[in-house]
C-alpha cells in the first residue's frame, strides 16, 4: 500500500534518535573516565614526588616511597573499576524496577487447593472488566448465568466487548468489581495448570508454536495419538494434515509455516476441542474457514453438546446461530440480550434491530 519508504523514515527518525542518544552518553562517559585516570595518574606522580622528596631528606627509605605508590594505586583501582562498571550497574537498575514493576501487576500464584473437575457452570455477577493499561471499562456490571452443557453464542457490534468478556469468563482479565465463576467458584480460586487440561480456548489471533502440528494440538503434553487424531478429525484438519509432507510430524513455526489462515484456524480448534475439555470458548471460530470448515465446525458443535460441554462462541456469521440454544447480546459492554435462541431472535425481530453487526 506504498507504506515502504514511510515506514523506512520512521524507523531511520527512531535510530538516529538513538544513535545521538548513545553519542552523548559515550562521550560523557568517555570524559568521566578519562577525568578518573588523569586525576589518578596525578595523585601517584605527586606521591612519588613526595616520596622522592622524603627520601632524599633521608626522611624515609625509598622501598616505603615504591611501597606508598602502590598501595596508593591500590586504593583507587575500585574508583575506576566502579566508573567503568557503571553503566551496567545503572542498566541493572533500570531493569530490576522493571521486573518489580511488573510483577507487582502479576501477584504471584498462591498454592490453592484442588477442586473437583469442573462440569462448566459459568456466572458473571456484575463484573466490571478494564484492559490491562486502559482506565476505561469494557464491560459494565455484566450479570447472566450459564448451565453447564448450554451452548451460548455471544454477539453485538464491533467494539462491544465481546473477546474482552471471553478473556474475563477465562481468568485472562481480572475483573476489577464482581465475580467471575465457574461452578460456583471465583475463576482465580482455580489452580489453572490443574483448569487448564479442561479449557479449550481459540482466540481471534491464532498462535501456533514451534514445533509439530501434533505437539500444538496436543497442547505439547503427553501425546495421545488416539486424541490427537480424533480432535483433528473433529476439526475437519484430519485429511489436510495427512496431505503435509510429514503429516502430524510436520514442523511448524510461531507464524505457521505454509499453512493458510483457515487451516491455522482449524488446527487452533482442534487444539481447544483435545482431551476431554469441559468449557470450549471460541473467539472468531469460522472467520477464515470455508463452507467446507463450516460444516466442519457445526458438525463439532454438535458433538460438545452430546457430550454436554458447554460452549461459548463469539461470531458474526448467522450460519451458525442455527447450532446454538442461547445467545448472548452485548452493547456498549452491557447486557442488552440474554435467553433461548428463539426467543432472542424474535425480541430483535420486533425492535427492528439487526442481529449481528459486521
Amino acid at each position: 500500500m506504498g507504506m515502504l519508504d514511510n515506514m523506512q523514515q520512521r524507523w531511520q527518525e527512531g535510530s538516529q534518535k538513538i544513535l545521538a542518544l548513545q553519542a552523548v552518553a559515550s562521550s560523557r562517559a568517555g570524559l568521566i573516565t578519562a577525568l578518573s585516570k588523569t586525576l589518578r595518574l596525578l595523585l601517584q606522580s605527586l606521591i612519588l614526588g613526595l616520596g622522592a622528596y622524603l627520601s632524599i631528606r633521608q626522611e624515609i627509605s625509598p622501598g616505603s616511597m615504591i611501597a606508598g605508590s602502590i598501595l596508593l594505586g591500590r586504593a583507587l583501582a575500585p574508583i575506576d573499576l566502579m566508573i567503568g562498571s557503571w553503566k551496567g550497574f545503572i542498566l541493572a537498575r533500570a531493569q530490576y524496577a522493571r521486573l518489580e514493576s511488573l510483577l507487582k501487576l502479576v501477584p504471584e500464584d498462591k498454592q490453592k487447593m484442588a477442586l473437583p473437575e469442573p462440569k462448566g457452570a459459568l456466572q458473571a455477577d456484575q463484573v466490571v472488566l478494564i484492559p490491562p493499561g486502559s482506565k476505561t471499562p469494557v464491560i459494565k456490571g455484566v450479570s447472566f448465568s450459564i448451565a453447564a452443557g448450554d451452548s451460548v453464542g455471544i454477539i453485538g457490534p464491533s467494539g462491544a466487548g465481546k473477546s474482552s468478556l471471553l478473556r474475563g469468563l477465562l481468568g485472562i482479565w481480572p475483573s476489577t468489581n464482581g465475580k467471575m465463576r465457574l461452578d460456583g467458584a471465583d475463576i482465580f480460586e482455580w489452580d489453572r495448570m490443574e483448569l487448564g487440561p479442561f479449557i479449550g480456548y481459540l482466540p481471534q489471533d491464532i498462535e501456533l508454536f514451534d514445533g509439530s502440528i501434533s505437539e500444538n494440538i496436543a497442547r505439547f503434553g503427553e501425546l495421545d495419538a488416539t486424541k490427537v487424531v480424533e480432535a483433528a478429525q473433529m476439526a475437519d484438519v484430519h485429511e489436510l494434515i495427512l496431505r503435509l509432507p510429514e503429516g502430524y510430524d510436520t514442523v511448524i513455526g510461531a507464524s505457521g509455516g505454509n499453512l493458510s489462515g483457515g487451516q491455522r484456524q482449524r488446527i487452533g480448534l482442534a487444539r481447544a476441542l483435545y482431551g476431554n475439555p469441559k468449557v470450549v470458548v471460541l473467539d472468531e471460530p469460522n472467520s477464515n474457514l470455508d463452507d467446507q470448515g463450516e460444516v466442519a465446525l457445526a458438525s463439532a458443535i454438535k458433538r460438545l453438546k452430546e457430550r454436554q460441554v458447554t460452549v461459548l462462541i463469539v461470531t458474526h456469521r448467522h450460519s451458525i446461530l442455527g447450532q446454538l440454544d442461547n445467545l448472548l447480546i452485548l452493547k456498549d459492554g452491557l447486557l442488552a440480550l440474554y435467553g433461548p435462541r428463539e426467543q432472542v431472535l424474535a425480541q430483535l425481530q420486533q425492535a427492528s434491530l439487526p442481529v449481528v453487526t459486521q
